[in-house]
């Protein structure tokens, strides 16, 4: 194996500082993290951001991320798919997984800090956030992809989508066990989510073609916590010569020749949820050839045309190459929250109305 290896407990620090220091160069002054400086922002990718300035030690820098959102939040808890400059950029949805994201964040966060304060201060976003995300969950439990301008539902499902969802609905009920502030209809929500993901394949993509292309449907019901054990095993094996190039990286999807490097994070991640250490280790060390010399990380590499492509280094995929590291090293308190699933039960939450 070559390229950068990384073992339990030796988080390459010096190596990712100058990575760390391009998403505080690109985050802008009121916490805002573009994808690249004068760039538009997404609440999905700022919030990977503001999770790799947790994990480098910047949390002030983090904690502005988070409060930015706060500050942008809708009267309904959503956020617009897209802004630049701090306004919505081509308001035209907004997005259910990008809108419960901020759970997985805040969660992460405070993982790191135990900053209880500021657990307490972000609360009312997320639980604004899920109520608004839960709104749109169906009677067979998956959960629309996005409404449209008018607050429309877009009518259909994406199990990529809603496994992020899974996620963070598993975080949401961590701080609101915390702050014994019970919620217990958001876990009984993430059972039935679970549920369609796991035994209603047709509740997805039902108005256009199948998704199962791209290699997020593949790993992130792995990546998080839907399938587990050896299932997880067998679900990667299944189908790791159509997506994974040996030395390159992970494919984004099938049809096009095409590596990225926020993927191969992410599978990264999903690999060591499955158990399968050796082999997240060996791909993860195939990524420094996509390093830049100021720290930032190319999108992805064209195989066909040997070229790297796009043209863009975002602060999302720095973002995922801090994640995935941290999830190998064991460096913070918050390194196994996509590797392992400790959901409160029932009587957590029961305990905490107590309370």
């Amino acid at each position: 194996m070559s390229g950068l290896a990384l073992s339990r407990h030796l988080f390459p620090a010096d190596f990712l500082r100058p990575t760390v220091e391009f998403i505080l160069r690109t985050q802008t002054p009121d916490g805002e993290i573009p994808w690249f400086k004068h760039g538009h922002s997404d609440p999905w990718d700022h919030t990977e951001a503001a999770m790799a300035l947790s994990i480098a030690g910047e949390y002030n820098a983090a904690a502005q991320a988070y409060l930015w959102l706060a500050d942008k939040q809708l009267d309904d808890g959503s956020w617009w798919r897209a802004y630049r400059n701090g306004q919505p950029d081509n308001p035209d949805r907004r997005e259910s997984n990008y809108v419960a994201y901020i759970a997985t964040g805040v969660w992460h966060h405070y993982l790191i800090t135990q900053d209880y304060e500021f657990l307490e201060r972000l609360f009312p976003t997320v639980a604004k956030a899920m109520d608004f995300v839960l709104g749109l969950q169906s009677e067979w439990g998956e959960i629309d992809w996005a409404v449209d301008g008018n607050g429309q539902p877009k009518g259909d499902a994406l199990v990529t989508g809603c496994s992020s969802i899974y996620k963070s609905l598993e975080c949401a009920a961590h701080i609101a066990t915390e702050l014994a502030a019970p919620r217990e209809h958001w876990l009984l929500a993430r059972e039935a989510l679970g549920g369609a993901l796991r035994y209603r394949p047709e509740r997805f993509d039902r108005t256009w073609a199948t998704k199962s292309r791209y290699a997020m449907d593949w790993f992130y019901p792995i990546l998080t916590g839907v399938v587990t054990g050896s299932s997880a095993i067998e679900r990667i094996n299944a189908r790791w010569h159509e997506f994974v190039e040996p030395g390159l990286g992970c494919r984004c999807e099938i049809q096009e020749p095409w590596v990225t490097v926020a993927e191969t994070c992410e599978l990264t991640m999903a690999l060591v949820a499955a158990g399968d250490r050796d082999r997240a280790l060996e791909v993860y060390a195939w990524l420094d050839q996509w390093r830049d010399t100021d720290g930032a990380w190319w999108t992805g590499y064209q195989l066909v045309d040997d070229v790297l492509w796009p043209d863009e280094k975002p602060t999302w995929t720095a973002g995922a190459i801090i994640l995935a590291a941290d999830a190998l090293t064991g460096h913070t308190p918050a390194a196994t929250l996509f590797t392992q699933v400790i959901e409160p039960s029932r009587e957590d939450l029961t305990t905490a109305q107590a309370v």
